[in-house]
């Protein structure tokens, strides 16, 4: 009933892609979660997506209905790689 999307938006969606992730996200509207996880701004997934009228339907499905959590600091992978060293 969950579906996760690690590191979206590195890079930009072919047509194929943008149509895909498209059908996924208005199938899963207001029925099940969607967790998005991304290092990149959500103010720049719009270009990311591409061709307006689909990334403008994508975002509002997904923005305009979710609980933002922004995360700052060091990268945990980061204090990993120090602490096996």
């Amino acid at each position: 009933n969950l579906l996760i999307l690690d590191d979206f938006g590195l890079q930009a969606f072919d047509n194929q892609s943008r149509e895909i992730l498209m059908d996924i996200i208005d199938d899963r509207y207001n029925k099940a979660s969607t967790i998005v996880s991304s290092q990149i701004p959500v103010s720049v997934w719009y270009d990311i997506i591409g061709e307006g009228t689909i990334a403008d339907a994508i975002l509002d499905r997904i923005v305009n209905s979710s609980h933002r959590i922004n995360l700052k600091g060091e990268s945990l992978r980061k204090g990993i790689l120090k602490s096996e060293n």
